[in-house]
């Protein structure tokens, strides 16, 4: 009988315990949740987390810095986790804390450079060097027929470029990430604004801009790029003809090879079975700024008014897929903005707000002086100055 009561003592003891790390966590939990519901509606306490819990906010004193010569005006560009800097035909790669882990050797003063995911495309501009980077490796270099105008590469190392001042006004050249030429497609009376190639590898998208009549014209041909491997002339499988005076200026797939078209007044989608439709228009809005090069959002900022002197940006961060929208909203003027992958930079003058397509902040960087110059990747940022570079792990 003791035996019995000190058993059913002992199940009391171990309930208890059990009851108060439940209720512990319980209240841990029910915090955490009122915390975040806080965080999303009150933006005062957003903006306190995000200074003194989260540690959102820096300034540049606490960052990590490579030294340039400001008179030399080399060339910067972040790609993946590396910055790259370009001068006097050495392209020297550095880690996020600013140390340098490779030199590379390419004969390009003036370059045009696109990067995806680990690769890098260069090309010397109205030049003829063309380059692909791996990390921190060249996998190939050519010489090109005719002087390069534009690059593109996507997130598996296929490579586009735009040719001018050959016998045709322009052409572009479609390689494989191992350099092998798949094939040429030229256009002889229209230039090529933009191209895009799926991240599948199916698909190229060149928008084309008309002049030769009256009013401008803006076109849109997909190609097959398996097709075009053996049929170069009949690969076009979707061709549109834009409306008089619509001037087409970026073009972009994201994913599900949706391919986003940015015109000056409004952004379009064409979907991989050829269907058209707009996203967002411009009429009525004061947008300063749109973009359609992220991994699967278009954003517009809007400009508007907060007081007789001030306005506010707000980003409406738009998913082409089932329209829903995010907003955020940075209480300055943007002066310009950078998107890389899901990351977007809003240049407020001496401060850099880097949100994500969610609209929600990730980092805010506070300069000492006017801020004219970032280049940014899906994983740090770079600012820019005459004699430094700072680096913003996001």
């Amino acid at each position: 009988m003791r035996d019995f009561w000190n058993e059913e003592k002992e199940k009391k003891k171990i309930n208890k315990k059990k009851i108060i790390i439940l209720s512990i966590l319980a209240i841990i939990i029910i915090a955490m949740i009122t915390i975040g519901i806080i965080y999303s509606r009150n933006e005062e306490f957003r903006d306190w987390m995000d200074k003194n819990i989260l540690r959102k906010e820096i300034n540049q004193e606490n960052l990590a810095t490579i030294e340039i010569k400001e008179d030399e005006n080399p060339t910067v560009y972040a790609f993946n986790q590396y910055i790259g800097i370009l001068n006097k035909n050495e392209f020297k790669i550095y880690n996020s804390m600013g140390k340098e882990e490779e030199t590379l050797n390419l004969k390009i003063t003036t370059p045009v450079i696109d990067s995806a995911n680990r690769y890098l495309a260069v090309g010397e501009s109205k030049g003829k060097k063309l380059y692909l980077i791996e990390d921190k490796k060249i996998l190939w270099e050519k010489d090109i027929e005719g002087n390069i105008s534009q690059v593109k590469v996507n997130q598996n190392g296929y490579v586009a470029i735009s040719v001018v001042d050959t016998i045709h006004k322009t052409v572009v050249i479609v390689y494989d990430p191992q350099g092998n030429e798949l094939f040429y497609t030229f256009f002889s009376t229209t230039r090529v604004g933009d191209i895009s190639i799926s991240k599948d590898n199916k698909y190229l998208a060149i928008a084309e801009i008309d002049t030769s009549g009256t009013m401008i014209k803006s076109n849109i041909s997909i190609i097959s790029i398996d097709t075009a491997k053996e049929d170069a002339e009949n690969s076009v499988i979707h061709k549109y003809e834009g409306e008089n005076n619509e001037l087409i200026t970026d073009i972009n797939y994201q994913d599900k090879n949706r391919l986003l078209c940015m015109y000056t007044d409004k952004i379009k989608m064409i979907s991989e079975d050829g269907n058209i439709e707009t996203i967002t228009e411009n009429k009525d809005k004061k947008i300063t700024f749109s973009d359609v090069n992220l991994s699967n959002s278009v954003i517009t900022i809007e400009e508007k008014s907060s007081g007789l002197f001030t306005a506010d940006s707000v980003v409406n961060i738009i998913n082409p897929e089932n329209k829903n929208t995010s907003t955020y909203t940075a209480d300055s003027v943007t002066k310009e903005i950078y998107t890389n992958t899901n990351i977007i930079g809003l240049n407020l003058g001496t401060e850099i707000e880097f949100i994500n397509t969610n609209g929600w902040l990730v980092k805010r960087y506070i300069g000492n002086q006017e801020i004219t110059q970032v280049t940014l990747s899906n994983s740090l940022a770079g600012i820019i100055y005459r004699d430094r570079v700072e680096i913003i792990n996001l």
